[in-house]
Formats: structure tokens, C-alpha cells, sequence
């Protein structure tokens, strides 16, 4: 079984940036995938980005890209969400996950969801 466990998020204002982290217990996650997900206040769940478990191919949704990077320590069993020149449209609860299927995650159908972590941004 695996738990991914997250931190970060909060209040923040337009302009600032949050880094947000995910890091899997359990057993080993090697060649899963991981991502985020985000969802606003009465809409579905967004995918935002993944990283292959070698870190070295990434996808990212084109409403965050040249703004957000995804990262991971391995070592940490860690990934990271690094959020830049964030808007008011970027508020929402964010999740983290995990999948043995790139394609699954994806499609919002991972193996493992995080518990989620609210970001708010006022304008």
C-alpha cells in the first residue's frame, strides 16, 4: 500500500509563488508516475502535470505551463510542485498522485490520490 502525504499550499497573494510537496510511504513507487491535479470550487478535477519516475520526461496542461515545475527527489520518495506568478484562477484544492499507467493518470484514474492541499490566491 502506498500513502502520499502532502504539505504546502496556503494563502497567497497574485504574483507570489507556493511550492507544494507530495512524499509516498509504503512501498516503493518506482516506475510510477507521479502528478498534481487541481480542482476549483465547484469544478472537476484539473490535471495539471506529471514526471515519469526517472524525472527526465514531463507533461504539463497548457493553463500552468512556463509558470508551474514539477520536480522529484527519489531519494525523498518526494515531488514537487513549484508555482510561479500565480493568479486568482489557480485557487483550488491540489492533489498529488500516483500511477503505474502515465496514460491513467492522466485521465484522472491513478492508483493513489493524495489527500489534498488548499491554495488560494486573492487577487
Amino acid at each position: 500500500q502506498v500513502a502520499l502525504v502532502q504539505s504546502g499550499g496556503g494563502l497567497v497573494q497574485a504574483g507570489d509563488s507556493l511550492r507544494l510537496a507530495c512524499e509516498a510511504s509504503g512501498r516503493t513507487l518506482s516506475r510510477n508516475t507521479l502528478g498534481w491535479f487541481r480542482q476549483a470550487p465547484g469544478k472537476g478535477r484539473e490535471f495539471i502535470v506529471a514526471i515519469n519516475w526517472s524525472g527526465d520526461s514531463t507533461n504539463y496542461a497548457d493553463s500552468v505551463k512556463g509558470r508551474f515545475t514539477i520536480s522529484k527527489d527519489n531519494a525523498k520518495k518526494t515531488v514537487y510542485l513549484q508555482m510561479n506568478s500565480l493568479t486568482p484562477e489557480d485557487s483550488g484544492d491540489y492533489y498529488c498522485a500516483a500511477a503505474v499507467s502515465s496514460k491513467m493518470l492522466v485521465l484522472g484514474r491513478p492508483d493513489y490520490w493524495g489527500p489534498g492541499t488548499q491554495v488560494t490566491v486573492s487577487s
